[in-house]
């Protein structure tokens, strides 16, 4: 049965030892397997599996064994797609990136890839982009191999096998979908006393609304030091930015650790500011 793929959120992880990435150009089995050698999947809902995990690149092979060195260029991030609301979006490419997914027991259609149309100059990011853009779009073989390192891999229907390996999202991590909200965060870092850490200097951050239109609303929650750091996340001295991210919950935090956490979702605004 062909679905829509939504974004669900399972939070138990199936103990199992991941399997090792081979070095450049080493042709390993499942790396060098064709569509008549992976073998049969039974048919089985991947939905929550993939939603609940972001899924990095880490081998891509063609249909013969040959390694895809574009797709496997070294000095950055490695590929990544999320997989929610019914869509895939691929990160660490020059654009954002994205497509309508849906599922047919072993079988994933991904629609046009649709991105932004941010300039970039950088060659590996550009490669990255084009050979993507190329794979993304068809009707793929799935295969998960579930565990506390899950591996996702596609056959494209060219041949071309990806190898993913999953990292639970935030949500899988914390166990709650979480919530949004959108922070203002100074130029500065503001001295603040923290139990472990002498001389700690905070995060200073407001809270900060928009409206059904996108237009912030007028007035200001006073500035108040934020005793963690937010997840993904880098500040640089004398820039103000406004972010938009998830607030969680921590269960049972440790003594003297955060009762919530935060995650980066977007950097909304981003100021550098005369100091």
């Amino acid at each position: 049965m062909r679905r829509a793929l939504p974004l669900l959120l399972p939070f138990a992880l199936i103990a199992c030892s991941p399997a090792t990435s081979p070095p450049d150009g080493a042709a390993t089995p499942d790396a060098q397997a064709t569509a008549a050698d992976l073998p049969d999947a039974a048919p089985a809902d991947h939905t929550a599996t993939l939603g609940a995990y972001h899924w990095r690149l880490v081998d891509a092979r063609s249909g013969t064994g040959a390694r895809i060195d574009g797709l496997l260029a070294e000095g950055g991030a490695p590929l990544q797609l999320d997989f929610r609301d019914g869509g895939v979006q691929v990160r660490n490419a020059c654009n954002n990136m994205s497509a309508n997914v849906a599922l047919d027991d072993d079988r994933m259609t991904v629609d046009q890839v649709i991105s932004t149309m941010m300039a970039c100059q950088d060659a590996r990011l550009q490669t990255l982009e084009r050979e993507i853009g190329q794979r993304l779009p068809g009707t793929h073989r799935i295969t998960i191999a579930e565990g506390e390192a899950p591996r996702l891999t596609l056959q494209t229907e060219s041949g071309d096998v990806l190898t993913f390996e999953g990292t639970p999202t935030p949500a899988t991590r914390y166990g709650s979908a979480g919530e949004q909200v959108f922070l203002e965060i100074a130029p500065e870092r503001v001295a603040c006393s923290h139990p472990l850490i002498p001389d700690h200097r905070c995060l200073q951050v407001r809270e900060v609304r928009y409206d059904a239109d996108g237009v912030r609303v007028a007035g200001n929650a006073p500035w108040t030091p934020l005793y963690q750091e937010i997840e993904g996340f880098t500040h640089e001295d004398g820039t103000r930015n406004v972010v938009r991210v998830q607030r969680f919950d921590v269960t049972d935090p440790p003594a003297d650790a955060p009762a919530q956490a935060y995650v980066l979702d977007m950097v909304v605004e981003s100021e550098t500011v005369a100091r």
